[in-house]
């Protein structure tokens, strides 16, 4: 058959050459060792934390290596397209700290040289390169109808070959030129397939970034290059894509791997040079119905969306440093040793990724954040609780700024000394975390161990006793001498020791003025709460907390 003519025949309109496509992707001029990487996701839905992962995780090989990230949009599949999918790509990137260097910043904007990013408008260059691919004969049109593929199938089935469209089962690869240009003109619809060179005994082996050397069957399916309207499949685009693009290594998720024979088939016979495959581990989550591990569910977890983390307020530092933990499992050891260093100093490798899927842990992350919070500011922590705030919870966001100055007095109790508080885990917290000193308590944790009215009494008195010009150097020992003086231990030890000559002890008197004033027994240290309320609302919220116990 003459390929060259069956090409033109297949493709009229296609006068551009490989040759001319190359000259417009120039080989980019990069530092020795530097990596071009790049996420790729479709616009179809919210951006899922394993994406996000996979993203960071590309991210940061790249940008260790002084080389450059970018995100190219797969798009050929219209149907399961959703509004503003890229914006939302986009920005679920930007908000975690995510940097893209090229390739789409909105739904039509993009920056870089080696565009366009989106494959939809790049359609022209992957029927060239298919030409050229029919125009050495490794390529062909078939024409074969849902139903015949149907049929091959279940003969295959029948006697337990392989499934797929190669060989034997490959009708029309031994077409001739008058049957396809007859099926052309009869207008029959056709798919472009890979002539595959690959035989059955042989396999192919490459070493994976992550999972070390992987050896597997050699690809024998003549597998679909261009769909009947033209459309590529992501197979042969992003074979086209990575090579122009200059992308150095190519990081996804470790269900690619079973495609890794036909990609890395498509890179030999398109000429291209391979990049090097790193494929990531899917992030599960401990089953509690089953007892085992399940990959998280976009469905079953609310978790499993990135857009979840920053509704609930998790700054994105610590949601990045918790990726890292995952990701790299020297991590945390390097951090324990530089507590005060920037995640970017760490040497992140892919080689050090678990070649088994991370186990994701919400209860680690809430640590990791707090950890975080602990050492900002209370000017920073108001600073970015009315930003959560202002986008979602609008009455908070007026509370705080109607009391800006009294807002960041509550955010500085327990903050900057060497053991900080750490109450808060995200910026919705933060509603729960200050309520009390808001509105007075409409609900009190009474400890049992105490008598109404022993509890009364202790109010009284220190309604009496205490002085809003004490030190905290000065209050708790005031705090022991009124306890004694009411029966009580002045040191649990004490009362451990001879429970029945107390009452109680000094922790238990404290507990009284902690809920009278706040509602709860948990709280930050009293001292400064009292201090941040003043003596106008200690006096009235004592009187109530009376009333109530009455």
């Amino acid at each position: 058959m003459d390929n060259k003519k069956l090409a033109e025949m297949l493709f009229p309109d296609i006068t551009e050459t490989t040759q001319s496509i190359e000259a417009r992707y120039p080989k980019r001029s990069l530092p020795e060792g530097a990596k071009v990487t790049r996420f790729a996701p479709s616009p179809t839905g919210f951006l899922h934390i394993g994406g996000l992962f996979a993203a960071f995780v590309a991210e940061r090989a790249a940008h260790k290596s002084g080389g450059i990230f970018y995100l190219r949009i797969e798009d050929t599949d219209k149907k399961r397209e959703v509004e503003n999918g890229v914006t939302g790509i986009v920005n679920g990137l930007k908000q975690f700290g995510i940097r893209i260097d090229e390739g789409m910043m909105t739904e039509t904007e993009s920056i870089g040289d080696y565009g366009p990013y989106t494959q939809s408008q790049r359609r022209d260059i992957y029927r060239t390169y298919c030409k050229s691919l029919v125009e050495r004969g490794l390529a062909y049109p078939c024409f074969c109808s849902a139903e015949e593929l149907e049929e091959i199938r279940r003969k295959q089935e029948e006697n337990k070959q392989n499934p797929g469209y190669y060989g034997e089962f490959a009708h029309c690869r031994s077409l001739s030129y008058e049957e396809i240009e007859k099926n052309i003109n009869e207008g029959r619809p056709y798919v472009v397939r890979l002539k595959s060179p690959g035989s059955e005994d042989k396999r192919i082996s490459f070493d994976d970034g992550i999972k070390g050397v992987i050896e597997m069957p050699e690809n024998v399916q003549d597998i679909v290059l261009l769909k009947a309207d033209g459309i590529p499949t992501y197979h042969f685009a992003h074979a086209v894509d990575d090579h122009l693009m200059g992308t150095t290594d190519v990081i996804r998720g470790d269900e690619w791997i079973s495609s890794a024979p036909i990609h890395l088939q498509l890179f030999s016979l398109l000429g291209f040079k391979t990049p090097r495959y790193a494929h990531i581990s899917p992030i599960m989550k401990e089953d509690t119905e089953t007892g085992g591990k399940r990959k998280l569910s976009k469905r079953k977890d609310p978790e499993a969306a990135v857009t979840y983390y920053h509704e609930a307020g998790y700054p994105k530092e610590a949601v990045l440093e918790y990726l890292l933990t995952i990701a790299n499992s020297n991590y945390e050891e390097w951090r324990a040793a530089n507590p005060d260093a920037s995640e970017d100093d760490f040497d992140f490798r892919l080689s050090n990724m678990s070649k088994a899927g991370a186990l994701f842990d919400l209860l680690k992350l809430n640590d990791i954040s707090k950890n975080y919070i602990c050492r900002l500011s209370k000017e920073e922590v108001y600073r970015r609780i009315l930003e959560w705030a202002e986008s979602y919870d609008t009455d908070f966001a007026e509370l705080l700024k109607s009391n800006r100055d009294y807002a960041i007095r509550i955010f500085g109790i327990e903050r900057g000394n060497e053991k900080p508080r750490k109450d808060i885990a995200k910026w919705q917290d933060a509603v729960f975390y200050t309520k009390y000193f808001f509105f007075r308590p409409d609900e009190y944790e009474w400890q049992d161990n105490l008598s109404k009215e022993d509890m009364i009494e202790i109010l009284r008195t220190y309604k009496t006793v205490y002085k809003a010009d004490e030190t905290g150097e000065e209050w708790f020992p005031k705090v022991r001498e009124m306890a004694e003086k009411l029966g009580y231990a002045k040191a649990p030890k004490l009362y451990k020791k001879n429970p029945d000559d107390f009452k109680g002890h000094v922790g238990d008197v404290a507990s009284v003025i902690r809920v009278a004033v706040t509602g709860r027994r948990n709280t930050p240290d009293l001292y400064e709460i009292l201090q941040t309320l003043g003596y106008s609302e200690f006096s009235e919220r004592i009187d109530k907390a009376i009333e109530i116990l009455k």
